[in-house]
């Protein structure tokens, strides 16, 4: 498979593609080194994803470096990155030795549960932020005990295969983490379809889900899915405005709005509209979009001409441009920010379907009620950002609109601390925070009879 680099259009690397047979080797070296990861003493385990967090950390610029290379990503962004990798593996590193079962009261006996792990979990990587999410699902289950499958996206294998070769530096046995490089009919297929691989952690488009839902389906695969999203951002007229609009392009435009969390709907009370817009209009402008070597650049390219033809496609001649941001001419996959404006928003394909790409959608709403039916109308619910100083109103909004992650007065979607994971069509289960466990566990319940 060759590798990219999106600011340049030309080849970086090719790498190997993991065949069927060849996935099917990693399932039996995973299934193999099972028996001895799981146990492996929890505070052994426990050091060794210190000592994982540890090589990211020494090797956090040169991790960066490569994202950039790879994926188009500004420096700054890429370097959060992999310092949100090494974060994550700290935060899980702790589990092992905290993953307590239960005492419960019974009858003629004791009872108590453990918290056993499944055995190989297959982590499915996006292109769109390939570190942090490879970590979302790699250090829940290792800290488990699972042995771990990883598949990065056709784009973006190159940080996963590095990766991969610091856990062995730690210390993490052979086949305890694997890396393969490959596409979604075959291995990722493959990796469904085989018995050996117990759950399945995605995150993608919908479409994909689907099929991968229909997959595991057969084998009872558990399954937990991040999936797409089109999620609003609600401006009411006592919020904030000047905030509101300075940071309301970053919401949609941070990685240039390759990202399931982007609030590419922007919804604003009539009462203030015109003023928000004018205040929104110097905002997008300023987003610095260019070479993501550079340490001012907030925004790079697109990951690919295909994909470049797709975001361009939401935005035809006749479109209702209200305005555009730059961005740099000659090679690479580089698109505008680009703002749309249109109250009878209902017949453009940017208003329904995800863009997954650095084009916004701003519409009016006239009261609270209206703001949480427009927000509300889409398959998809997974984040948003809610701009009101009336803490009841926030509350209120919150509890109402259809979506797993949201924030008052500012844009965040993801903690590590935190669950994270969407309503309807954005997915199935929460990863992340102190419950992301259960996700990788089975629990087994044992009574012991006390009375002859």
């Amino acid at each position: 498979m060759q590798v990219i680099n999106p600011v340049t259009g030309e080849v970086v690397r090719t790498v190997a593609e993991t065949s069927a047979e060849e996935t099917d080797e990693a399932v039996a070296r995973a299934e193999a080194a099972s028996a001895s990861w799981r146990a492996v003493a929890p505070g052994d385990r426990a050091r060794l994803l210190r000592a994982f967090a540890d090589l990211v950390d020494a090797r956090l610029e040169e991790l960066a470096r490569l994202e950039v290379l790879n994926a188009g990503h500004p420096i700054g962004q890429a370097r959060w990155e992999a310092g949100n990798l090494r974060d994550v593996l700290l935060y899980y590193s702790a589990a092992p030795e905290r993953l307590t079962g239960l005492q419960i009261p019974v009858p003629g006996g004791v009872d108590v549960t453990f918290k056993e792990p499944l055995g190989t979990v297959a982590v499915i990587v996006p292109w769109n932020f390939p570190m942090p999410i490879m970590g979302w699902g790699m250090a829940p289950a290792l800290a488990a005990g699972n042995t771990v499958l990883v598949k990065p996206a056709e784009w973006t294998p190159l940080t996963a295969l590095r990766v991969a070769e610091l856990a062995l530096e730690a210390g993490l046995p052979e086949g305890v983490l694997q890396v393969l490089p490959g596409r979604g009919p075959v291995t990722g297929r493959r990796l469904a379809d085989h018995p050996g691989v117990r759950k399945i952690v995605f995150t993608g488009s919908t479409r994909v889900g689907r099929e991968l839902m229909a997959a595991c389906a057969p084998g009872i695969k558990r399954l937990t899915l991040e999936l797409g999203g089109k999620s609003a951002n609600i401006v009411f007229a006592d919020a904030d405005l000047e905030r509101a609009a300075a940071t309301a392009p970053y919401a949609v435009f941070e990685n240039a709005g390759q990202d399931c969390c982007a609030r590419s709907r922007i919804l604003v009370q009539a009462s203030a509209y015109d003023r928000f817009m004018e205040l929104l209009e110097p905002a997008v402008k300023g987003v610095a979009v260019g070479d993501p070597a550079a340490e001012e650049t907030e925004v790079g390219p697109l990951i690919s001409a295909e994909h470049r033809a797709k975001v361009a496609s939401y935005v035809p001649d006749g479109a209702p441009v209200a305005f555009r941001g730059t961005a740099p001419d000659g090679p690479g996959f580089w698109y505008p920010p680009t703002v749309l404006a249109a109250p009878d928003h209902h017949g453009l394909p940017a208003w329904h379907e995800e863009v997954f790409g650095p084009v916004a959608l701003v519409v009016p709403f006239t009261d609270e009620a209206d703001a949480v039916r427009i927000a509300n109308d889409t398959a998809y619910g997974l984040s948003g950002s809610i701009w009101t100083r009336d803490l009841g109103r926030a509350l209120r909004t919150a509890r109402a609109v259809e979506a797993g992650n949201l924030s008052v007065n500012s844009h965040s979607s993801v903690r590590y601390w935190t669950p994270f994971g969407g309503y309807k069509q954005s997915g199935l289960g929460r990863e992340l925070g102190p419950d992301a466990l259960d996700a990788f566990t089975e629990t087994k319940n044992v009574f012991l009879a006390t009375e002859p």
